[in-house]
């Protein structure tokens, strides 16, 4: 009987859910990243162009 109880509480239990769900959710970033590197870079840089050109005026 006590070997059951243990069993269906390993079964249940759902600690090491979040590590997955964190690591799960990295390599999505991560991934995301590095099919639009080119597109993010060019954003970043149109933006960092405006805000120098801006601190110019002021």
């Amino acid at each position: 009987m006590g070997q059951l109880k243990n069993a269906r509480q390993f079964l249940t239990e759902e600690d090491g859910m979040g590590t997955v769900e964190i690591i799960l959710i990295i390599v999505v970033l991560v991934g995301l990243v590095l099919i639009f590197k080119e597109q993010i870079t060019s954003i970043v840089n149109s933006i960092f162009s405006k805000i120098t050109s801006q601190t110019n005026k002021v």
